[in-house]
């Protein structure tokens, strides 16, 4: 066991050299995107209290924006097709960029809510061709380690994204959609400089691909694929609750809604300076499903913290133990997603997959602004709780029966 611990740890270690330099650039670029990438944690606020939304209205306008995400990642697939991955990811964070210097700009809530739409249709195009970038351009056995490399990348980006939510919004909340559109453009440009043209040319019928009409290879009729998406819409949820109602709940206790800010540079830390802990025997050697119990045990003691935390030191701990908990459970999905998917099809499945968190976009900020009208914020975060508890029974089983399946 101590050999396979090992080889894993030199495994992720390695990574960066394994991987083609377009995927390097990839990830690199879309950690500097990631840099601005808080302001939609901010987008209820802004909505509420500079352009005079009463929290039920913000939180149907921000669900919108999510819906709007949905069909944004089914164009993406279609685009990628269509123009090439390069043209569709830079077509992508521009339309980004453009919506939320809309939102920034805003003189009213009717204009706010069209731009939030905009930038709902804009928000997952690039997803599709960089999921699929990563799928093609690596070994099988390469890609969870891959997908752990982007993610780290994106925590070093989010690290830095929590410092300037913190410093920028206390000036102005509109202020970090402008840094959130100067991301986006320069990961565009990172993009449309260092990778290569696409090159697509017109096919015959006779040689257009054929296995995305067959049944056996249609993600829509695997079951097994729509259970674990129907699982990580769960813990999108909960996750996108985590965003929109940690600004909400600290300006409810009193604190600076900007404070978020900290709290997730703090998670983002915790994160970086316990990922080398995976590499243990003990951890490394987890089944999927303990993995799943212990990541949603800790996220539900941290929740539970927050219930009971109403200042900025009280709330570091239970911080912690949520993202120990996210720790322990990023990437796994992914990881079982890909197994189930046949040969040359993983970046399809990724892509339904990763429809959870557009459900999980549309239903978050609704329901969280719901909830604290109508409740405490307290009462908010012990129901999140109940449910990562309920996930950390549910989960393993799932697992199970799909192994046997």
């Amino acid at each position: 066991m101590a050999a396979l611990a090992s080889a894993r740890s030199a495994e992720l270690a390695s990574t960066r050299h394994r991987l083609p330099a377009r995927l390097r650039l990839l990830i690199a670029a879309r950690a500097v995107n990631q840099l601005g990438a808080f302001s939609l944690a901010f987008l209820t606020v802004l909505l509420n209290r500079d352009l005079g939304a009463s929290l039920p209205a913000a939180g149907a306008i921000s669900g919108l924006f999510g819906l709007a995400t949905i069909p944004s990642r089914l164009l993406g697939g279609r685009l990628t097709d269509r123009w090439g991955r390069r043209r569709t990811i830079v077509v992508g964070l521009a339309g980004c960029a453009l919506a939320q210097l809309g939102i920034a700009a805003a003189p009213d809530l009717a204009v706010a809510a069209v731009c939030c739409v905009l930038l709902g249709l804009a928000f997952e195009l690039y997803e599709p061709p960089s999921q699929a970038m990563i799928a093609d351009g690596v070994a099988p056995a390469d890609r969870a380690s891959a997908y752990a490399l982007l993610t780290t990348a994106l925590a070093v980006g989010n690290m830095g994204a929590g410092l300037v939510a913190d410093l920028v919004g206390r000036s102005s909340l509109r202020w970090l959609f402008v840094v959130d559109a100067a991301s986006c453009l320069a990961c565009a440009l990172i993009v449309r400089l260092a990778l290569p043209e696409d090159r697509t040319r017109p096919q015959p019928p006779s040689e257009q691909p054929q296995p995305q009409s067959a049944p056996v290879h249609s993600p829509w009729r695997d079951r097994s694929l729509l259970t674990m998406t129907a699982a990580g819409t769960v813990f999108a949820l909960v996750s996108m609750l985590m965003l929109v109602a940690l600004p909400l709940s600290l300006a409810a206790d009193g604190l600076d809604p900007a404070t978020a800010g900290l709290l997730m540079t703090a998670s983002t830390v915790t994160l970086l300076l316990a990922r080398p802990a995976l590499r243990l025997r003990r951890l490394a050697d987890l089944t999927p499903g303990a993995a799943f119990a212990a990541g949603y045990l800790l996220m539900a003691a941290g929740l539970a913290g927050y219930a009971l935390a109403h200042t900025l030191p009280a709330l570091l701990g239970p911080t912690a133990l949520y993202a120990l908990g996210n720790l322990l459970l990023m990437g796994r999905s992914f990881a079982v997603v890909s197994d189930l998917a046949p040969p040359g099809t993983s970046a399809r499945y990724l892509a339904v997959y990763g429809l959870s968190w557009g459900f999980a976009t549309v239903l978050a900020p609704p329901l969280s602004t719901a909830l604290l009208d109508a409740f405490s914020p307290a009462a908010l975060w012990s129901a999140m709780a109940a449910i990562c508890l309920a996930m950390a029974v549910t989960q393993p089983r799932l697992l199970r029966r799909l192994a046997a399946s």
